[in-house]
């Protein structure tokens, strides 16, 4: 980056607005997340029978899991299955 130093960009930075609270929230919650997301897809990709009750009825695997079934998520594991 030309012209700018790292005190610049600081400086900068600070003029902007705070994230919105909810922001700060997913970011800190995106790890453990991810990580239940993807032990339910190895879990499945392990388990013939487990897959076929989960493929039948997601909303309801996750809610199983302690998984909260909001349609993002819902989306991203059925791409995750249908290429599994």
């Amino acid at each position: 980056m030309t012209g700018y130093d790292e005190q610049r960009i600081a400086a900068l930075l600070r003029l902007l607005p705070p994230p919105p609270a909810g922001w700060a929230q997913a970011a800190e919650e995106l790890p453990r997340a991810r990580a239940e997301l993807a032990a339910l897809v190895a879990h499945a990709e392990a388990d013939a029978a487990f897959r076929a009750r989960v493929v039948a009825d997601l909303e309801s695997a996750l809610e199983a899991e302690g998984i909260d079934p909001t349609p993002s998520v819902v989306a991203a594991l059925r791409v995750q299955l249908d290429a599994g």
